[in-house]
């Protein structure tokens, strides 16, 4: 099972139309963790479970939401409500409280991946203004029963090894 999983397009919406092309076909969702910019009914958002960053301020996007897809159960935020830029630790409290094994959120603009205490945690970057690093990016996670690989890709969709990992995240009994 595959999920794209990108953040922070600003208001680009012909990158997510291009993400959408591309990955359509080999991915069971998508996730964009705010600040798109764009209104609910853009059709760059079509198919995208999105959540509203700081910068959305037209539309009704949930603030987080939890969804189990596949083995995993997922939080979603943009993050600038849990103090991200500073701490995961109140992402972490909020994992704990909905249950969930894998967090993806944005905000910071850094791209980054990190297992705490058993939870993935998920940073696309940025796929419009990233921070840290040239590459403008997003990601794709892979999971094979308890493995999931986090794959960060250029806007180009060329794989980015250096930040992509491998985890083993066990699956939580229903």
């Amino acid at each position: 099972m595959k999920i794209l999983i990108v953040s922070d397009s600003h208001g680009q919406s012909e990158i997510l139309h291009l993400l959408r092309e591309r990955h359509a076909h080999e991915v069971e969702a998508m996730i964009h963790c705010g600040d798109s910019e764009l209104s609910p009914t853009d059709s760059a958002l079509n198919g995208f479970y999105t959540v509203k960053g700081n910068c959305d301020i037209n539309g009704t996007f949930p603030n987080d939401f939890v969804k189990k897809i596949g083995p995993y159960t997922f939080f979603v935020t943009h993050g600038h409500l849990y103090n991200v830029k500073m701490t995961l630790m109140n992402l972490l409290y909020k994992a704990e409280e909905t249950g969930a094994n894998i967090v993806c959120f944005g905000h910071s603009h850094t791209a980054g991946s990190e297992l705490i205490d058993g939870t993935l945690f998920v940073n696309p970057g940025s796929i419009h203004m990233p921070r840290g690093r040239k590459e403008k990016t997003y990601v794709i996670l892979e999971v094979e029963g308890e493995q999931v690989q986090v794959h960060f890709y250029d806007a180009e969709g060329s794989r980015i090894i250096s930040l992509s990992n491998s985890y083993q995240i066990p699956i939580n009994p229903v």
